[in-house]
C-alpha cells in the first residue's frame, strides 16, 4: 500500500457510532415529531440512533432520564435576562413571551414537560430560580410566587397550541344561525393574518394575567402592555 494510499476498514468491523446526550436529545425530538410522545420508547430511540438498546443504556439510564434532558434543553432556550435590568411586570411578560415561542415549536412535547419533576433538571431550574428572585426583589409576597407562575405557565402552553392552530378555527358554517352572537364576534377577527389573531389573543390574555396576579400580590403593575 502506497502512502496515499487511502486505508480501509477491516472486513466485518462495525462503524463506531460515538454517542452523546447531544445526539439522544436531538434523536429524541426528532422520534417525538414523527410519532409523537407515544412514539418515544427507548428501543424507537435506539432505531433513530442506529445503535442497539444495550448501547443507548451506556449512556441513559431510563425514559424518565431522557425526558429530563428534553425538558433542560427545551427551558434553556426560555430567555430570562429580563429579570437583570426590567421592571418585574415587563419582565415577566417578557419571559412569558419567550416561553410561548419556544413551545410553539415544540408543541408535541407540552403533555410531558407540564407534568414533569424539575429534580434532576438544573437548568430548568435555573429558570425557575431566576423568576423567582427577580418577582422576590421587587417585593412579591413567596407564598404567591409559584401559584402565579403555574398560572402563567397554564396560560403560555394553550397559547403555544393556539400559534399553530389554523386561521379558521372558529368559523362556525352551517350552523351560523344557531350561534349569531359567537358568528358575529367572529366576523369581527376576520382578514387578520393566522399568526396576528393568536399574536393578539395571547398579547391580551398575558397582560390580564400579569395586571390581576400583581395586584393580588399588592404590587402595581407600572408598565403596560406591549
Amino acid at each position: 500500500m502506497t502512502r496515499d494510499e487511502p486505508r480501509r476498514r477491516s472486513a466485518g468491523r462495525p462503524v463506531n457510532r460515538v454517542l452523546s446526550q447531544k445526539r439522544i436529545i436531538a434523536a429524541a425530538l426528532e422520534v417525538i415529531s414523527c410519532g409523537g410522545y407515544g412514539g418515544l420508547t427507548m428501543s424507537a430511540l435506539a432505531r433513530r440512533l442506529e445503535v442497539a438498546p444495550s448501547a443507548l443504556y451506556n449512556h441513559v439510564e431510563s425514559k424518565q432520564e431522557v425526558l429530563r434532558w428534553l425538558q433542560d434543553y427545551v427551558m434553556s432556550s426560555v430567555d430570562i435576562s429580563g429579570f437583570a435590568d426590567l421592571s418585574w411586570d415587563e419582565a415577566l411578560r417578557a419571559w412569558a413571551r419567550s416561553y410561548r415561542d419556544v413551545f410553539a415549536r415544540h408543541t408535541p412535547l407540552i403533555p410531558v414537560i407540564a407534568v414533569l419533576q424539575v429534580s434532576g433538571a438544573p437548568r430548568t431550574l435555573a429558570m425557575y430560580e431566576a423568576v423567582t428572585e427577580g418577582l422576590v426583589r421587587a417585593g412579591w409576597p413567596a407564598a404567591q410566587i409559584v401559584p402565579a407562575v403555574v398560572a402563567l405557565e397554564s396560560f403560555i402552553y394553550g397559547s403555544a397550541y393556539d400559534a399553530g392552530a389554523p386561521s379558521d378555527i372558529f368559523a362556525t358554517g352551517a350552523l351560523a344561525s344557531d350561534s349569531p352572537y359567537f358568528t358575529a364576534a367572529v366576523r369581527q377577527q376576520s382578514g387578520r393574518a393566522e399568526g396576528r389573531a393568536a399574536d393578539a389573543a395571547f398579547e391580551a390574555g398575558l397582560n390580564a394575567l400579569v395586571t390581576g396576579l400583581g395586584r393580588r400580590a399588592g404590587l402595581r403593575v407600572e408598565s403596560g402592555a406591549a
